[in-house]
């Protein structure tokens, strides 16, 4: 009987185990933090929920609205009109746990356990042994333990030790940082079914920030390139900035922070070891997504070992599983290759950024994207769609550069007055979290900003909230 270990409890491992697991394949799946928490937005596609059969309770917030905030605070929401229509804000540690024990009940061996070596047999081929630390018991220590198997799946994120093991070559990888945020029930209850995405330099020079609703609190985070690792505090700092006056008295009560891949590595399957999600480098450029992705691979790869192996009773050969990688870049490579083009088009400069918030305005592209986004599927456009979108494009680049900021204010609070929101952040910031040396400069900032607005006469102080 064919015997798999899956190295990694995320998504994309809990997937493959499922998969493998009803196949009878003999299935041991590793995740060493079973209540761990990745910085991500959690948000996911009306796809994923139906495809992957989750449950209305791991999903936080059915989101309908999405508002997206460009440099100058140009406010664009963008809404889905058919009720039945949502983006699911999930938790990690939530979603993460019911997909592992989904496998569990449906025979894998979950192990609470830390690979720590990888023997790989003759050039990588096989047999494999785990070395690994076992910490089912409970101890701090754990007890050292070792495993044979004939393929192994790395699910194993960003660092992959599965990766390293089978020698699949470096990526680039972007930092994510997030801070979870309790707010008051007034700021909370206008993040009901909304979520942020801010850009702009001060939030990211390569990505965006965001503001996502969970189930009693604000996921607040952005990312960036590796280059740019020393900002990512700094980065933070901006985002928080930004959002101060929806954030008003909120208090972190979790700091996460996390690498993410920028591209696919330049090998994914070595003998019979094969990398899927993070591992392999599937998160999108542009939007950053890759829950769903994670997950889709993983199943895709264990179905191609289920079908290749006759449902265990023969182990396949790279060639086989290489079977998965020509099927995955066949219904997903040109989705990469267009949206890492969209991000080095908008993404470039505030200018450009500008020019992006205004053509989600569109009507016809939010409908594209959201499409795109909800069911991941290539939604093509008809002549006048195509040449509608040259024309936005066009002018909202030309505009772009006369809107972007010189510099960065807040966004009005969408629940109080400006100067009720002015009066409680004078009282005190966000309480907790990120301590970081531009902070202190950024708060003398908004506070003489905040003077600033109030000296001024009412009709000025509306244009400059509205920009």
């Amino acid at each position: 009987m064919l015997r798999v270990a899956v190295v990694g409890g995320g998504p994309s491992g809990s997937c493959a185990a499922e998969v493998l697991a009803k196949a009878g394949i003999q299935t041991w799946i590793f995740e060493r933090k079973l209540d761990n928490a990745k910085p991500c937005g959690g948000a996911i596609p009306l796809c994923m929920v139906e495809e992957f059969d989750l449950p209305e309770n791991i999903i936080d917030r059915k989101v309908r609205n999405m508002r997206m905030i460009s440099p100058s605070n140009r406010e664009v929401e963008i809404n889905l009109d058919n009720e039945n229509e949502y983006i699911g804000m999930c938790r990690r540690e939530v979603m993460d746990s019911f997909l592992r024990n989904r496998a569990a009940d449906l025979g894998a061996n979950l192990i609470n356990g830390l690979v720590t070596k990888i023997e790989t047999g003759p050039k990588r081929q096989g047999p494999y042994t785990l070395q690994y630390t076992d910490y089912s018991d409970g101890a701090a220590t754990g007890t050292a333990k070792s495993l044979e198997v004939d393929l192994i799946i790395g699910a194993d994120g960003a660092n992959s030790r599965v990766a390293k093991a089978m020698d699949a070559g470096d990526y680039n990888v972007a930092i994510a940082f997030q801070e979870r945020i309790k707010l008051p029930a007034e700021e909370m209850s206008y993040y009901e079914n909304l979520a942020e995405m801010y850009v702009g330099t001060d939030v990211s020079p390569d990505f965006y920030a965001w503001v996502f609703p969970k189930y009693d609190h604000v996921a607040v985070g952005t990312g960036t390139m590796q280059e740019n690792q020393a900002l990512i505090k700094d980065l933070q700092v901006g985002i928080r900035q930004r959002a101060r006056k929806r954030l008003i008295k909120g208090e972190v009560i979790k700091v996460e922070a996390h690498p993410i891949p920028e591209h696919p590595r330049p090998r994914r399957v070595v003998g019979g070891m094969a990398l899927v999600g993070d591992a392999a480098g599937y998160v999108t450029k542009s939007s950053g997504e890759g829950i769903y992705f994670a997950a889709k691979s993983g199943r895709m790869c264990a179905e191609e070992i289920v079908a290749a192996s006759g449902s265990g009773q023969r182990v396949p050969t790279e060639k086989d599983l290489k079977g998965y990688l020509r099927k995955w870049d066949r219904k997903y490579g040109a989705t990469y290759k267009v949206l890492e083009l969209l991000q080095n088009i908008f993404y470039r400069n505030d200018a450009a950024r500008e020019a992006f918030v205004e053509m989600c305005d569109d009507k016809d592209v939010q409908r594209l994207t959201f499409d795109s986004y909800l069911y991941k599927r290539v939604v093509t456009m008809n002549p006048w769609q195509q040449l509608k979108l040259t024309f936005l494009t066009v002018g909202a680049v030309l505009r772009g550069n006369a809107l972007a900021p010189g510099t960065y204010k807040a966004v009005p609070s969408a629940v109080r007055s400006e100067d009720e929101a002015d009066r409680l952040l004078a009282e005190g910031g966000i309480r907790g979290g990120l301590k970081a040396g531009r902070e202190a400069a950024a708060q003398a900032e908004a506070a003489a900003e905040s003077q600033a607005d109030a000296k001024a006469p009412t009709e000025e102080r509306d244009v400059v909230l509205s920009r």
